[in-house]
């Protein structure tokens, strides 16, 4: 069963001529990077303040030192390197068939991969800005400081992340919104699709080829025509592109 649902998203792939891949934090699992929100993510852990708290746009204004120490343990992973999902996805790119990816993640994993047209949703770890001067900076810059990370000119850094309470950047959205409507096939990968407003962003496609990849159910199984219930990272090595 496993195999022929494989290669009948073989198929799809190459039948199709305006793929769009939408994905979440399973994306990057394989690449060891932790998924918040599985039985063993950084949201079932302890500590002093709830990780949604912590990683809010008020507690980084109010408790700045104390996001820093949770952002630079938790949240950053400059080693991690692309798996068989992420280069599978620009050499998809690179033949003109994948005309976009989405991404929930922040971990830049698919730019590192080689993919040119990333619609990064939450913003990127590797993006940095001084919030006084606007200077961009480094992640190693952040890794590096000692405390609150700040600027020559006494701002402070702080990470092109979409925090909790922060809105998602409308042109990032539009794009989104736009690519999702223009595919012939989307697969949505590595996403529970619990996040809003984007998982929203499904309701935009018009397509005829819904696939949805993930190791557990989602809102999107009972529309999609293929759902395959395996690590993303099989999956597309399987596929061999």
């Amino acid at each position: 069963m496993e195999e022929e649902k494989i290669g009948r998203l073989r198929k799809l792939v190459a039948e199709s001529e305006n793929i769009v891949f939408f994905g979440g934090a399973g994306v990057s699992t394989e690449s060891g990077i932790p998924d918040f929100r599985s039985q063993d993510g950084l949201y079932r852990q302890q500590y002093d303040y709830p990780p949604e708290t912590i990683i809010s746009h008020g507690f980084f204004l109010s408790h700045t030192a104390e996001f820093f120490r949770f952002y630079k343990a938790k949240m950053l992973f400059p080693d991690a390197a692309p798996n068989p999902c992420h280069l599978a996805l620009a050499r998809l790119e690179e033949e003109g068939k994948l005309k976009a990816v989405i991404t929930q993640n922040i971990d830049g994993l698919h730019r590192k991969a080689g993919s040119k047209n990333v619609l990064e949703l939450h913003g990127s770890v590797w993006r940095n800005f001084c919030m006084k001067c606007g200077k961009a900076h480094t992640m190693y810059e952040i890794i590096d400081a000692e405390g609150i990370p700040r600027c020559d000119c006494g701002g402070v850094i702080k990470p092109d992340v979409v925090l909790y309470e922060e809105n998602l950047d409308e042109g990032i959205l539009h794009a989104s919104v736009k690519a999702i409507a223009d595919a012939d096939l989307l697969i949505v990968g590595g996403t529970s699709l619990a996040v809003y407003p984007a998982a929203g962003l499904l309701q935009f496609f018009r397509g005829e080829h819904l696939v949805v990849i993930n190791k557990t159910p989602t809102p999107a199984d009972c529309s999609a025509e293929l759902v395959l219930s395996l690590p993303i990272g099989e999956v597309f090595s399987r596929l061999g592109f």
